[in-house]
């Protein structure tokens, strides 16, 4: 008999309780063991991933989709090597962040503890199952998980190896981490309004998904949003640079968000540079949407349309636009940005430093690519999301994210008089 999502957040919470006081020597032994475990597993989890992948061909779902649903020898490897990172990373729960001494002598610590039952909503990654649970047993959270019918045995799958690990041993609850597998929509609204249950909820998906949560959650949420994602090579650039970087930002993998979806360009370059960009963009297979000057120097562009610039296309597909100068660009991205990963390609450092300041964004990309938006490649070992918004957490959420922060005062038997 499955047990209910109310069920699921009851256990979570009580296992919340028991995690918090775990020490970290305990944590990461069990880190470890489950990095093994799933390591040992692999050939079990590509044939549950195979029929999820089965499946997906028949419905006709997109590549895009395809590719993040695919489990392969090398990201069974990632999800391993990205455990084990973070059993390696310290312990953000007990860090004292800051405090003061008060004239009566108090002592004021600002001290991180975990946030409680953390809840996670997310479409076809497979690898978020453990993502999100080595990040929650690192910070003494319960993680609840939701994955789409998409992948359905491929996440039961993965809770299946970590929840015999956890039952192998009595020192970390065996509901720490547990995986809601009836894929229904009720089941979603019913885990979006466990208010009391749930202390932060997470959703990793697309505008469906997101527009469900913005409307429906009575728990705190942080919105994953959109990666409509912006390089702007200024007329200051290093062109061959350039090229590199706006390259790797559309075609190293253009189904994750990360990946850029528009191309700006100063004017200063749009015949010197852009054709012969757009020529190699072209070879790798990306199809140009370009705005009337582009298509002027590159011909063969397909005309831009107003919703291109809106649009997170998750496919070998590129919005291309000359701007008349560095203001017209950064307005470009206020209107048209998701506030995820935006970068500049230039040399003059005035320009580098006001496009830091200037753009909203949780991430700003100097002369590299949106590709390195990521919580692995910011050294915080895996991301639970990306965060388009501004509280509690911004940009790749790593283990801090997944803390809060108390005030434990120390006195010597001070007692307030007025």
């Amino acid at each position: 008999m499955s047990v209910t999502v109310s069920e699921v957040c009851r256990q979570a919470r009580e296992a919340g309780v028991v995690l918090r006081e775990l020490d970290t020597v305990v944590k990461d032994k069990v880190l470890r063991r489950i990095a093994a475990a799933v390591d040992a597993a692999g050939e079990e989890l590509k044939a549950a991933n195979a029929l999820d992948l089965d499946a997906a061909a028949a419905a006709g779902v997109s590549a895009t989709l395809m590719d993040r649903l695919r489990l392969t020898d090398s990201r069974i490897a990632g999800m391993v090597k990205a455990i084990n990172t973070i059993a390696d990373l310290p312990d953000p729960v007990g860090q004292v962040v800051g405090g003061n001494v008060r004239p009566n002598g108090l002592l004021v610590e600002q001290v991180r503890e975990p946030l409680g039952v953390v809840a996670v909503v997310y479409e076809a990654r497979p690898n978020v199952t453990a993502d999100v649970a080595a990040l929650c047993l690192k910070t003494g959270n319960a993680a609840v998980l939701r994955g789409s019918s998409v992948a359905a045995h491929t996440n039961a799958a993965i809770a299946d190896v970590i929840a015999e690990v956890l039952r192998s041993q009595d020192e970390v609850p065996q509901h720490a981490v547990q995986l809601i597998r009836d894929t229904s929509r009720e089941a979603v609204l019913e885990l979006l309004r466990a208010k009391g249950d749930v202390d932060l909820l997470v959703p990793r998906g697309g505008p469906g998904l997101i527009k469900t949560v913005e409307d429906h959650a009575t728990v705190p949420t942080v919105i994953d949003g959109d990666g409509n994602c912006h390089v702007y090579v200024d007329a200051t650039a290093d062109l061959a640079m350039a090229t590199d970087i706006v390259v790797n930002a559309k075609t190293s993998r253009p189904s994750v968000c990360n990946a850029a979806e528009t191309l700006l360009v100063h004017a200063d370059l749009a015949e010197a540079w852009l054709p012969k960009a757009l020529d190699e963009l072209e070879r790798l297979g990306v199809e140009i949407r370009g705005d009337e000057r582009t298509r002027e120097v590159w011909p063969k562009a397909e005309p831009v349309q107003e919703s291109d610039w809106g649009t997170e296309y998750l496919d070998l597909v590129l919005a291309v636009k000359v701007v008349a100068d560095f203001d017209e660009a950064l307005a470009h991205i206020g209107r048209w940005g998701t506030r995820n990963a935006e970068a500049i390609v230039a040399r003059d450092v005035d320009v580098v430093r006001r496009f830091a300041r200037a753009v909203d964004s949780g991430s700003v990309f100097v002369n590299t690519s949106t590709r390195f938006s990521d919580g692995g490649e910011f050294g915080y070992g895996v991301e639970i999301g990306v965060s388009t918004q501004k509280l509690h957490a911004r940009g790749p959420m790593g283990l801090e994210s997944l803390t809060c922060v108390k005030n434990v005062v120390w006195g010597r038997g001070q007692v307030r008089v007025l």
